[in-house]
């Protein structure tokens, strides 16, 4: 979408052009990174990161051969943002909703999860399962993009996705907040079926390679495996999302039952 009027310019999650990024980070807009030309040196550019601090959004450094093809050739002016495909939102947001429903809190926590299909693919799955929201890091995540809506299957525009600076600090304030954190791995030493998965709980998922990060595996309540009873030794992390919140889903409808 051509912005003539600013001499800048929007395609898909970026958005381009010195005015249109300020107009962006001013009107609120969900934005996960921005990246400014190196050794780029004008008061404009300052305002921008100003800016971004202000609204704790990250900014990072690019040569002008990145920012050409981030922007695709178009007039960047040396600088860009990646803005997200829906808002998030907070922490609290999530729990309020548990609570407005009358139900214990089902979250899931992205550690790591870098994949934007493996992201997509939990947020549809979290909402399927009925669960109240997904939380991802700012940092070593992906972020709600375009490609994350599409794999979401318009989840995301009905599941709230909280981006949180910790996620330990995070996993600390459900704790308080009464929910217990069960962590996925493999060498656990109960599988989900010996767990109660039907009270407040938060489920952690591990990034796709090297699993949950030591401080994350450290918070957790305790550690569940999923039986793996053919000659794959692990499962896709969005899989094993799909799995854990399903069994959660199915002691929560028991209970209700009885």
């Amino acid at each position: 979408m051509k912005n003539q009027n600013n001499g800048g310019a929007e395609r898909a999650d970026v958005i381009y052009g010195r005015n249109p990024v300020i107009e962006a980070l001013t009107a609120g807009r969900a934005i996960d990174r921005i990246y400014i030309q190196d050794r780029l040196n004008h008061p404009v550019i300052g305002k921008i990161r100003d800016l971004a601090r202000e609204n704790g959004v990250r900014y990072d450094f690019a040569d002008a051969r990145r920012l050409d093809k981030l922007c695709g050739g178009g007039n960047h002016q040396g600088v860009a943002a990646l803005a997200a495909a829906h808002a998030y939102a907070e922490l609290e947001d999530i729990l309020s909703r548990a609570e407005s429903r009358g139900e214990p809190p089902l979250v899931v926590i992205c550690d790591g999860i870098t994949d934007p299909h493996n992201l997509g693919s939990i947020i549809r799955t979290a909402n399927a399962a009925g669960a109240h929201g997904v939380i991802i890091s700012k940092n070593r995540s992906a972020q709600l993009t375009s490609t994350v809506a599409k794999v979401s299957a318009g989840a995301v525009e009905y599941t709230l996705v909280a981006k949180v600076a910790n996620i330990s600090a995070a996993i600390d304030k459900l704790k308080k907040r009464g929910l217990w954190i069960a962590g996925t791995d493999l060498s656990a030493d109960r599988s989900h079926f010996d767990c109660d998965l039907s009270g407040p709980l938060g489920i952690v998922i591990g990034s796709e390679g090297a699993g949950m990060s030591r401080v994350v595996r450290e918070k957790c309540d305790y550690l569940v495996k999923i039986p793996m009873l053919g000659e794959i030794e692990s499962l896709n992390a969005s899989v094993a999302a799909g799995v854990l919140l399903y069994e959660a889903a199915r002691r929560r409808i028991m209970k209700q039952e009885r």
